[in-house]
């Protein structure tokens, strides 16, 4: 596989789906470490800035974490809750405090889904932990 730098795509979501299809094959197992920035570059003919910004896609989409000074690697998918939203309910998708992210132990780039009763009473969960479902 390979980066097409003519393709409208932009390189790094060509590489973000180059990965991500390592991922799925089995070939990046979950808790491996991914290549780093610099052998991704190499090894695909891209630039550093083009190597962080599909780390930080595949980041903001729940695939990988990344801790600074121990590189990225393959994170664990959780199984999604599912959350019935009633009548009159609503729900938003942001991205958590820094409290927040501390007591829902998240990992940079998860949001979290605000969901709001009829009551006005508020429940926030993990975005990558949720799946919302209508009755």
């Amino acid at each position: 596989m390979t980066i097409n730098p003519r393709s409208h795509t932009p390189v790094y979501v060509q590489l973000a789906e180059l990965v991500r299809a390592r991922i799925e094959s089995g070939d990046l197992p979950v808790g491996s470490p991914l290549p780093s920035e610099a052998r991704l570059g190499q090894e695909y003919g891209i630039g550093r800035d083009a190597v962080r910004m599909a780390i930080a896609l595949l980041r903001s989409e729940g695939v990988v974490s990344t801790s600074k000074g121990h590189g990225s690697w393959v994170r664990e998918q959780h199984e999604r809750a599912k959350v019935e939203l009633t009548s009159g309910s609503s729900a938003i998708v942001r991205m958590p405090s820094s409290r927040e992210r501390r007591e829902m132990d998240l990992d940079e780039g998860v949001p979290v889904i605000e969901i709001r009763n009829p009551k006005g009473e508020v429940t926030v969960l993990p975005g990558d932990q949720t799946e919302l479902i209508r009755p």
